[in-house]
């Protein structure tokens, strides 16, 4: 996982193709008291990737006659070049900033990576299928190499004449389009002098985009938005409008590409902007999401009711410790999301060798490599007992669970109940109950950083997600140890923190399963294709709502987040499934709703958890009671000032 940036300057940024009507503003190199400078880049970003920090520029020039030639430099190098110019000749420059959480491979790797071709790339991502790779190996190497082999065409529908005569060589986005898993990069392809950018098509991972405008031309991408420059008022009140909170928003999701061509008759180099459309038909066909059976037939509800009631007899206990027994023919729907999240897991956790994880032959008394963000409910029960299935068994598993109303919080309640019955099933696994106690009075310097980390969000439910996500995912709270003594075992409360570098997340879950109360709002008032189409919206905006909110708050902890019901084959398999077996919004809460997931949980003996309600986490946690209190002064006035949508005034 890593932090990345790129900062152009000098170019003028044509937005045409994406925007009409757009004015490019003509470039400046030195802005007049930039609100984000290199360095507040930097500094953001190292919080995300503690590893390694590089950076490296591409100097652009050009003959007032001829093509555009590039010269690159680390960030030392060539620093007064831009300002001395090389005689009558004009330049752009492109910063390439990575900071490193390192993850994969063996061997210690500092972005930006430098090709002999003098390609350069920016990483954050993780790649669980369409590139092959050795366990052992890093994919951001291995996506280099990839690229490298890419032709220099932007893509084979414009134009295949640039590629070699009777060769099969991928273009820059049907080579993005292949990959599984979360990504954003920037790349730069020096054969054609042509700059590429983007997110994966469900926007796992966060990039942000500062368009130019006439206050600041730079085109700017970066991971998180860092705080403002010291200069800078942080008084969202400001009339004068020193802070602009509308500098940032989330890249769309998609391949980016940035020609650039010879001077206008201003003479500025001209980067034409232009967004390229995935090219794998199954990427397209998730992207689309749709279903080909929403609608039952009244006897496939009576069937599909009807096998809910014998699962419910039978635990299935003889499948829920390992799933190798799952060699039943057919299979049950549910039995194929059971196997196809726990090959998710296991892409996510076990299957790539992680950089300089602890040897379990060492003599350290713990050791917990992967984290579950933890309520103890339903979706969070299912993934920490996969990962259970899935790491060695000498490995223990820290679950974080954050709670601003300590014990009587219900994340808190059903957190320690979940812990019960996962010590039930998994009796010989380590389990860590991490219980992270916040007081929202005391959080001041705290909830400015989240407000930093969430923009371009600026509601007040974003800032509460945020803050109990970012506090969850530092890991830092109490442990429950067992005590011997003469009345049996006893226990203390001590200080841990947790060291673990993945932390695996539920997002998706409740998308994808009818978790939501508007889910059951639209089935009322819209019946199956109505609950449907909600779905498909709350897919397809997810990426602009949670994901890109939800990463920068756990990674600025130094955290990876993963999700494994996001993976690409567990929506494959969801989506393959009549609309009635994921759920059925006639039953009751806890019962009709992610039905299917409820049947995964029995499967894996999970019983108590797959009767659980859905509690989103600033509810479980209490910090949307606090901070109403807090901000409105009652929860009541919040619910008249409809808080959930308020913009914070900060």
């Amino acid at each position: 996982m890593c932090g990345i940036a790129l900062i152009v300057s000098g170019i003028k940024i044509d937005l045409s193709l994406l925007i009409p009507n757009f004015t490019s503003p003509c470039p400046q190199f030195s802005q007049n008291r930039p609100l984000f400078s290199e360095d507040n880049i930097k500094e953001a970003l190292q919080r995300r990737g503690p590893d390694s920090l590089g950076t490296r520029n591409i100097l652009l020039h050009h003959p007032k006659i001829g093509k555009v030639y590039s010269t690159s430099s680390s960030s030392t190098e060539n620093e007064g070049a831009v300002e001395n110019g090389f005689g009558n000749e004009f330049f752009g420059k492109l910063q390439f900033i990575g900071a490193t959480l390192q993850l994969r491979g063996v061997n210690p790797v500092v972005q930006p990576l430098v090709d002999a071709s003098g390609n350069v790339l920016i990483y954050n991502g993780e790649i669980f299928g369409g590139i092959h790779l050795n366990s052992d190996s890093n994919d951001t190497e291995i996506l280099m190499q990839s690229m490298e082999q890419c032709c220099s065409c932007i893509s084979h529908q414009s134009n295949r004449s640039s590629c070699p005569s009777g060769a099969r060589i991928n273009s820059i986005p049907e080579l993005l389009s292949r990959i599984k898993g979360p990504w954003a990069l920037v790349y730069w392809q020096d054969s054609s002098k042509t700059l590429w950018f983007g997110r994966d098509a469900f926007g796992r991972r966060s990039l942000l985009v500062h368009w130019p405008t006439p206050d600041d031309s730079r085109l700017l991408l970066s991971s998180v938005s860092p705080s403002p420059s010291s200069h800078q008022s942080y008084d969202f009140d400001d009339e004068e409008g020193n802070l602009d909170l509308n500098f940032w928003e989330e890249l769309s999701c998609g391949v980016y590409s940035v020609s650039l061509d010879a001077p206008d008759m201003d003479g500025y180099l001209i980067g034409k902007v232009q967004k390229h459309e995935w090219t794998d038909s199954d990427l397209k066909e998730l992207i689309t999401w749709e279903r080909t059976a929403v609608q039952p037939k009244p006897e496939d509800l009576s069937a599909s009711r009807g096998k809910v009631s014998i699962r419910q007899k039978d635990t299935l206990s003889a499948l829920s410790s390992e799933l190798g027994s799952l060699q039943i023919t057919p299979l049950t729907t549910s039995q194929k999301v059971l196997i196809a999240l726990r090959e998710s897991v296991m892409r996510r956790t076990t299957l790539y060798k992680i950089y300089k994880a602890f040897p379990i032959d060492h003599k350290q008394e713990r050791y917990a490599p992967v984290a579950v963000l933890f309520s103890g409910g339903l979706d969070s029960m299912i993934i920490a007992a996969l990962l259970h299935q899935c790491i060695d068994p000498e490995y223990e598993i820290d679950l974080l669970n954050v709670s601003f109303d300590g014990e009587s919080a219900p994340d808190r309640i059903s957190a320690r109940a979940g812990l019960k019955e996962l010590k039930k099933n998994a009796p010989l696994r380590r389990w860590n109950l991490i219980e992270i106690d916040a007081d929202l009075l005391k959080l001041t310097c705290e909830t400015k950083r989240v407000t930093s980390l969430i923009t371009p969000a600026k509601t007040y439910m974003d800032l509460n997600i945020g803050l109990a996500l970012w506090l969850a995912a530092g890991g830092d709270g109490w442990l429950s140890e067992a005590m011997s003594g003469a009345e049996g075992a006893q226990y203390q409360r001590v200080k841990y923190k947790s060291d673990a570098r993945i932390l695996l997340v539920g997002s998706g879950a409740d998308e994808q399963c009818a978790g939501y109360g508007r889910h059951r709002t639209k089935y009322r008032n819209g019946s199956w294709l109505g609950l449907h189409e909600e779905m498909k919206l709350d897919m397809q905006r997810i990426w602009k709502r949670n994901l890109g909110r939800d990463d920068r708050c756990i990674a600025d902890n130094a955290k990876e987040a993963r999700f494994p019901f996001l993976d690409e084959d567990v929506i494959r398999i969801l989506l393959d499934i009549p609309l009635w077996e994921i759920a059925d919004l006639n039953q009751p809460s806890g019962t009709g709703d992610k039905k299917i997931l409820r049947e995964v949980a029995r499967l894996l003996g999970l019983n108590e958890a797959a009767i659980l309600p859905k509690r989103a986490i600033q509810f479980g946690s209490r910090i949307a009671r606090e901070s109403n209190r807090q901000n409105f002064g009652s929860n009541r006035s919040a619910n008249q000032a409809s808080a959930g949508s308020a913009v914070i005034h900060r």
